[in-house]
This record gives structure tokens, sequence and C-alpha cells, in this order.
């Protein structure tokens, strides 16, 4: 239970927000907030004051606006499987989780829309779609337990973002409680509205500038045929050359993953999917979908193309089993990781698709300088790097090196001309390199946005930007001076 100090604080508090959702909808024993003490980037936590658990708009709208009124920070969750420490609590911070807002409210074939509450699973959406003949297209590999208000926050991608785009492309429109506790509608059903794109600047805010409560998404009608080209390759260099000549080629396919060697052997000894030669240097998924002769035409192409650059084997799948077994180990690549290792530390650095073959070799370059083993599985379509670094936390100090890892490999992808981020956001982990990517202009301007809804600053505080209190030293070597812009 809560220390007598602490309860006499929150007492009235507790008391507020149990008469808006009841006691079972606020959690408040010390035991059960350990809980939600960090999100996927577990290396990071710290304690919740309280969590509340709200079912509808105008519940979330209440606890704002109590927030306000105590001045107390507070922070959106959803599942809980963040990569970048976004839904990481502040000390005597209010979490809202969004577990209970599970309702689709409304679906429009016929517009080909849904309209869902944040905490909706992601794969939920298509399996109460595709029995009409659509699906969901953004799919991030933790789709079978990821929400989609946290969807919607970090911008998800996943392996069909090459062809479909992430998050954003698929968000119609939002009802949001802002961080002044006012709800307010977005966007609509309509594609293109007019004025401002308030949608487009909410989509992968991170929950800094309020909490998406209601989200209209866009549905796709399900391909006429779907096909999944296998190849595998002694090199990356060589499949990298393929990726760029299939991209070169007109060719743009639904998905296009690659694996290198260490990923390959690692889900083989989890999954064991029998489908990945053991002996490849780097392997290619490219999933082909559409209309039936279009398929066909460019599963010929890639396997022209995959074997003029080297490719050893080049095999296709149709039928949905098959595809789905093809597809396993790349899904289930950073649960294997989880097997062999105590710890891993993933980023999500993206560089352009030319640049592919160099960025892996500095990486694994970087991996023998630090002494860590690196595995690589990316979207190499858009050139979205996961690399996983592998480590032991028991050890001491070793996360302090992997993290000073893992911020080299960022740089890195800023130097080639690429992003410290892709689709997993900035949050906690990578505030720090914001600086290495814009400018002193570019980062007065963001905060300049995020004021205007958060003026208090208690949506979220303390992610995305860098300041002199949690990045003093990255911040002091790129000079950058926030000129009494408010930053929490």
């Amino acid at each position: 239970m809560f220390s007598t100090s602490i309860a006499n604080k929150w007492q009235p508090i507790i008391k507020e927000l149990e008469a808006i959702l009841g006691k079972n909808a606020v959690v408040k024993r010390k035991d059960e907030l350990l809980t939600y003490e960090c999100d996927g980037l577990t290396e990071y936590r710290q304690t919740p004051a309280l969590v509340t658990l709200p079912k509808t708009t105008e519940e979330v709208a209440k606890i704002v606006n109590i927030c306000n009124k105590y001045e107390i920070p507070w922070i959106a969750r959803g599942a809980g499987t963040g990569l970048s420490g976004g839904a990481l609590p502040l000390k005597d911070s209010l979490l809202i989780v969004t577990a209970r807002m599970r309702q689709i409210l409304d679906v429009d074939y016929e517009n080909q829309r849904i309209v869902v509450q944040p905490g909706i699973i992601n794969n939920w959406v298509t399996q109460a779609v595709s029995g009409a003949g659509f699906y969901y297209a953004p799919d991030p590999s933790s789709q079978i337990i990821c929400s989609i208000g946290g969807n919607v926050a970090e911008n998800s991608g996943g392996v069909h973002c090459l062809k479909y785009g992430t998050t954003t492309n698929h968000v119609l429109g939002l009802t949001i409680v802002t961080a002044e506790g006012e709800i307010l509608k977005i966007g609509g059903k309509v594609p293109e509205m007019p004025g401002f794109d308030l949608t487009g600047l909410f989509v992968g805010s991170e929950g800094t500038l309020g909490i998406a409560t209601e989200i209209t998404l866009k549905i796709l009608k399900t391909p006429d045929a779907i096909c999944v080209v296998l190849a595998d390759f002694n090199s990356i260099e060589e499949a990298g050359s393929a990726v760029a000549e299939i991209i070169r080629a007109g060719i743009i396919p639904a998905g296009m993953e690659m694996m290198d060697n260490f990923s390959i052997n690692a889900v083989e000894d989890i999954v064991a999917t029998d489908c990945y030669p053991r002996d490849a240097q780097a392997i290619l998924l490219v999933e082909l979908d559409g209309l039936q002769v279009e398929v066909d035409t460019n599963k010929k192409k890639v396997d022209a193309i995959c074997r003029s650059c080297g490719a050893r084997n080049v095999t296709s799948a149709s039928d949905a089993p098959t595809r789905l077994k093809l597809w396993k180990g790349r899904k289930a690549a950073f649960a294997a990781m989880g097997k062999i290792s105590p710890n891993y530390f993933v980023q999500d650095g993206v560089v352009p698709r030319s640049k592919l073959s160099q960025v892996l070799g500095e990486i694994n370059a970087l991996g023998e300088q630090y002494g860590y083993r690196i595995a690589n599985v990316f979207h190499a379509g858009d050139g979205n790097l996961h690399p996983l670094i592998l480590y032991n936390n028991a050890i001491e100090g070793s996360f302090e090196k992997v993290e000073e890892l893992g911020g080299e490999i960022l740089k890195l992808c800023v130097r080639v001309g690429g992003s410290i981020s892709g689709e997993h956001g900035i949050g906690s982990d990578k505030k720090c390199y914001m600086s290495d990517m814009f400018t002193e202009t570019d980062l007065e301007t963001m905060q300049y946005v995020r004021n205007s809804f958060n003026p208090k600053g208690l949506a979220n505080p303390d992610k995305i930007f860098p300041t002199p209190r949690t990045c003093g030293e990255a911040a002091n070597a790129n000079k950058v001076d926030y000129k009494g812009i408010q930053a929490f």
C-alpha cells in the first residue's frame, strides 16, 4: 500500500478518480503498480503513483482535468509494447491506461472505414473485417499484442509499410482529449480534409499533444493474389543489391525483409521453420500482392533479379499456410533473441537503400569494437534497420556500454542521410540524439507546437526532446540553446 505521507498527498485525488471510474479502475497498491513501471524498453523503469483504467472519452477527459487541477504529470499507455520508453512513467505521475477501451464503434465497408477505441489490438482490426474481404495494412511484429492507440502514438509500421505506408497513412480521423482536458475531433471519414492536417500532426506525437480515444482507420480490400518469394544469398551485399534492383525495376512489393546469418540461425533454433538455409549469409523475403496476373508477372521478375544478384536458391509460396510459415521466422525474430540472450537492446534507425551494405558492415564492426553480438533484422525495402544488441544486464556496466553502442549506430544512420527512428519513436531512449539530426531551429519549432497543445507540460513530459537536465552533454556538444522554450 501507499506510505502514510504519499497516502495523505494523493488521498483527495484518489477519491475524485474513484468517484468517476469506480474503485476497481484506480490502481494504487504498490505491488500492482509494478506492472506499469516500464514498457518494452525494460532497461528504463519507474513506478507511477497511480494508474487509471477509463472506458470512455468522457472519463479520459475528466482524468486529464483532475491532473490539470492538481498539476500532476500524466502519461498515456496502451499495451506497453513500445520499444523506446514512450510510456515510461515519471516519479509522482499518473498513467492513463487504455486497456479497457476495446470497442469497435463502427464499421463502414462501403467506404472502407472502421472506428475503434485505442485499446483495440492491432490484429483484431483485420480479424473483425476479414470475413467481409478486408484487412488493416499496418502490421508491426507485435501486432498480436500491440494496441492501435500505441500505434497511433508512435506511427508504427511493419512488414507492409513499404507499399502501404505506416500508421499515419491509414488514420483518417481522431477524437482526442487534449492536454488541457478538452475533447476535440480532428480529421474525419473523408481522406482529404480542408484546413491544417492536425491528424497528421497528432499521429507520431507520442502522447505529448494529448490522447486519442476514438480512431477512424482505413481498411483495404484483401488482394486477389498474394505470393511470398524467399531468396538466400552468400553475402549481405548480394541481398542488398537485389533489394535495389527490385525497386529499380518498378516493382513495389507489399513487403521486403532481410535477415542476416546470425538471425537466421537464431530463429531456426527456436521456431524451426525449416525454411531458412542455415549457411546463408542473408535471406530476402519479398511479398507480392495484387491481381493474379500482376503477381505472376512480378514473381518471375523478382526470381530473375535475385538470381542475377547472386541468389543461390529462390522459392515461392502462394497458399496461405506456406506463406505464413515463410514469415514465421521473421515475425518471431525478437522473441528468438530473447531465448538465446538474457537481454537485448534494439534500435530502429533508417538508412537509404543504397547504403544498406555499407551500414550493415559498419554496424558489425561497431559490435566487434564494443564486444557485443548484433543480429540484424530489418525492413529492407525502406531501409528501416532493427539491430538487436545482445548482452547480459547482470554484468555491471554492460547496459551503459550497449546504450553507447546503440547511440553510435543511430549517429551512423544520420551521417549517411537517414533517421534515428523509423517506427519505434523517440521516447526516453533516443531524445539525446535529436540534436544530431535536427537543427536548433527545428527543435525550437517542434517545442512551439508541443507547447501550444500542452502548455503546462503535463502530457508525457520528458519525452522526445533533449533537455540540459537529461541530455546535457549532447545538448552542449551541439550548442542547442532553447531560448526560454519550455522543455519538460
